[in-house]
């Protein structure tokens, strides 16, 4: 893949890069910073690239790993500011929406922003976190049902 083709790729699906570094993250700058870092990254890293049809799932997968590598490097805050949550995300139109979403755990809440929202495959979520097919199964049926729960009024568990 040589740079124009790749830049092209990242530009194609640099809305959804964004949408999942805040899944994670949900700071703005924070956001930017990890894709920018991840795309960068996944520049140096082309020609390890074994299959180009799986071409988002790879630099969706760095986006995570920096975001996580983003977050063990600075102490996260418990609670953000509401100014601090993005208020253009397509996920977080509703405030009680907004606010449910951030109080799920990371690892149920990033398998249901790729999935029902991104449109990936259980497999290629499984594939973007490292972790089993069966696993990314249930922790969508979890994220679901813990999201229902906060939507009803309940603590999500």
């Amino acid at each position: 893949m040589n740079d124009r083709e790749y830049m092209a790729r990242v530009r194609a699906m640099e809305g959804r890069l964004y949408r999942v570094a805040q899944a994670i993250l949900w700071r703005q700058a924070d956001s930017v910073d990890a894709v920018q870092e991840a795309v960068l990254r996944g520049w140096m890293k082309k020609g390890s690239l074994k299959d180009p049809e799986r071409f988002e799932a790879w630099l969706t997968r760095i986006l995570v790993n920096q975001c996580r590598d983003m977050l063990r490097r600075r102490k996260r805050e418990d609670a953000a500011e509401l100014a601090d949550i993005p208020s253009e995300d397509r996920l977080c139109e509703d405030l009680q929406l907004r606010m449910a979403l951030k109080r799920l755990p990371e690892k149920y809440r990033l398998p249901l922003l790729l999935h029902h929202m991104e449109g990936w495959s259980i497999q290629d979520v499984a594939r973007m976190l490292n972790i089993p097919q069966g696993l990314a199964k249930s922790r969508l049926y979890q994220a679901r049902k813990a999201l229902r729960a906060l939507l009803d009024g309940g603590d999500g568990k």
